[in-house]
């Protein structure tokens, strides 16, 4: 197995603003790690929260690399995954689906024996990409997701959970050295954000961005607040997209979340029965799948779909 030192990122080209024709596209590059054997076709489809980056899934990749092929991908604007041009495309969902449908595709055209068998295990924002991926599937020829894994994250976020981010979401910190970056990172986070000092550190190395001036700042576009503005803020509503959903799915929810509240786990199991739930106590949003426990339930459910496959 490989370490995260082992790992370097790759980058696929895809049109930068999906609603123009295509004559005024510029391409731009989509960063992503691959982890485990090329050849395997049960690929894995990591997909982070808002802020974050593809290195936040270094632990479970390695869980899951000895049985599944493990791409994690950088959303446009954040990682190393480059910035859109226009902040208003960060705001729409066909952005990040049409996105990863290029990654599912280019993915598919290396995949030698037979078409792929994909999961998505998302954290957050990356859970509801995964989710509106899954509704739209049936319109599509070129993929199907297997399983969908979702961190902390359903169909409704109501407003006033959404004007939480929007007070730290966009700026745009320097600091010192990455120290002082670790530290902010732990005073922002929202409450209940079980992580040991090692997992911090791993978050705030791949969170750096080093300027010119040699001070550090976060790894993401500050362009993607332009949704947040207390003007623009309405709740997230994504109910018929989770009723059209006909897939086997995991959703670990923080037992101390604000963000995904037990009426909405309960609403959703009457929407999709078979779905499994582990609450995990003493968590708030979102577990983040680097710790055995959440590394484990995740494998053992994707093994499971696997083994059916």
């Amino acid at each position: 197995m490989k370490n995260s030192t082992e790992i370097s990122w790759k980058y696929l080209s895809v049109p930068a603003q999906p609603g123009k024709k295509r004559s005024e596209r510029h391409n731009r590059r989509l960063a992503y790690t691959d982890w485990g054997d090329p050849e395997n076709n049960h690929v894995v489809i990591c997909v982070h929260g808002l802020t974050r980056n593809c290195r936040d899934f270094d632990f479970l990749a390695i869980a899951l690399e000895q049985d599944f092929r493990v791409i994690c991908v950088d959303l446009a604007g954040r990682g190393r995954s480059d910035w859109l041009e226009n902040a208003e495309d960060y705001n729409s969902a066909m952005t990040y689906l049409s996105d990863m449908e290029c990654m599912l595709k280019h993915i598919d055209r290396q995949t030698a024996h037979g078409r792929p068998y994909f999961y998505w295990a998302g954290v957050s924002m990356g859970g509801l990409v995964g989710m509106l991926l899954a509704a739209r599937q049936r319109l599509s020829d070129t993929y199907q997701l297997k399983a969908l894994v979702l961190s902390d994250i359903g169909p409704f976020v109501s407003s006033g959970i959404l004007s939480v981010f929007a007070t730290t979401v966009g700026q745009d910190p320097r600091f010192r050295n990455l120290d002082e970056l670790e530290t902010h990172m732990r005073s922002t986070a929202l409450p209940y954000n079980a992580l040991t000092d090692a997992q911090w550190h791993h978050m705030a190395l791949y969170s750096a961005r080093e300027y010119e001036d040699g001070t550090i700042g976060y790894r993401y576009d500050p362009a993607i607040s332009s949704g947040f503005h207390s003007s623009k803020l309405k709740d997230l509503d994504l109910w018929s997209y989770w009723n059209r959903l006909d897939l086997p799915v995991l959703l670990l929810h923080g037992g101390k979340s604000s963000v995904l509240t037990s009426g909405i786990v309960d609403k959703m199991q009457l929407h999709q029965p078979s779905m499994a739930v582990v609450e995990l106590t003493n968590i708030g949003h979102a577990p983040m799948l680097m710790d055995t426990e959440q590394t484990n339930l995740v494998r053992n459910f994707f093994l499971k779909i696997r083994n059916r496959a």
